[in-house]
């Protein structure tokens, strides 16, 4: 089968497009035929090795070489074959989820049974593509970390990137107030998708409007956990999304900092984590409630396809797609 592998820390253009063999399921597994994958910023950061403090970090990409030698964390394809003790799959099956350890930049990939969920039946391969990592990270920063409730205030800073457009559907799903955060060319596009305010950062700061929120999504920006209390309810929470990207420090530095800094507030912070969870099947399955009952619809600004995949790299890592950016097979 081909596939994208990463040998060594650097560019897209240190992704080799080659021959390999296709993998065979253990127990527990389902090989899938990919029929398509995203690209985002998980895949560039472990492309790069970067932020360089995460080398020596648990479930960091690793300290001289690439841990991951197949990038891609999301996938949307069609069951191949599957190994010993698979009950809920078969052969053709479409299914989508989110292999542990990379690998859908590749015809074919294993994936444990939990990491899956059936495709939803009112999306392409190319939509569903769009929703595990990015979706998966929106729901648990609002259901789990941020503990979300209905008639609440929510500012998603960052409304318009891949997290950031699940961010904004999912909180308003769960009977939020929400107000979007993004630039100019991105304002109408954050009130199309229910926010009920959207602020334009080049023109107004959230932290000096005089609106609080019980619930604050950091997914983008370089803000203080000052500015963030400025804007947050006594005893409101800034889930820890993401952050603007650094070669040796950030955006971890600046997390750690906040969640440091909470300790002493009443005001606190919660690191949101979708990788590694251990209800990937739930949430995919939660989403899919989503999706199905028309709350929920996954952005793809631009879809690249597999040969691309280098291309498409680049293009999301400069960091203004509005929406995913998807490859199909």
């Amino acid at each position: 089968m081909k596939a994208f592998v990463l040998r060594s820390y650097g560019s897209p253009d240190a992704l080799e497009l080659t021959d390999i063999d296709k993998p065979k399921p253990g127990p527990g597994e389902v090989l899938v035929q990919v029929r398509a994958t995203s690209v985002q910023p998980w895949d560039w950061h472990f492309m790069r090795g970067e932020p360089y403090v995460a080398r020596v970090m648990p479930g960091g990409p690793g300290f001289r070489r690439p841990r991951f030698g197949i990038l891609g964390a999301d996938v949307a394809g069609v069951v191949e074959a599957v190994g010993t003790g698979v009950t809920e799959y078969g052969p053709g099956d479409a299914v989508f989820g989110m292999p542990p350890t990379g690998g859908g930049f590749a015809e074919y990939v294993c994936v444990p049974e939990s990491e899956l969920a059936p495709k939803p039946e009112t999306l392409s391969f190319a939509q569903a593509a769009a929703v595990p990592l990015a979706g998966g990270t929106a729901l648990l920063g609002i259901r789990d970390q941020g503990g979300v409730k209905p008639g609440q205030k929510v500012l998603v800073n960052g409304a318009s990137g891949g997290v950031g457009t699940f961010a904004v559907q999912i909180a308003k799903a769960y009977g939020a107030h929400v107000t979007g955060v993004c630039s100019t060319r991105n304002v109408d596009l954050v009130r199309s998708l229910g926010a009920d305010e959207a602020i334009d950062y080049t023109k107004e700061d959230f932290a000096r409007d005089g609106q609080i929120y019980d619930v604050l999504l950091y997914i983008s920006g370089n803000r203080s956990f000052a500015d963030c209390r400025k804007a947050l309810k006594r005893k409101g929470v800034c889930v820890l999304l993401g952050g603007a990207a650094g070669r040796w420090v950030q955006p971890a530095g600046r997390m750690f900092g906040i969640l440091a800094a909470s300790a002493f507030t009443s005001q606190k912070a919660a690191l949101g984590q979708v990788v590694g969870s251990k209800e990937t099947r739930r949430n995919l399955l939660e989403l899919t409630d989503l999706i199905e009952n028309g709350k929920l619809t996954p952005m793809i600004d631009r879809t690249y396809t597999f040969e691309e995949i280098p291309e498409a790299l680049r293009y999301q890592e400069e960091g203004h797609a509005p929406g995913k950016v998807v490859v199909t097979m």
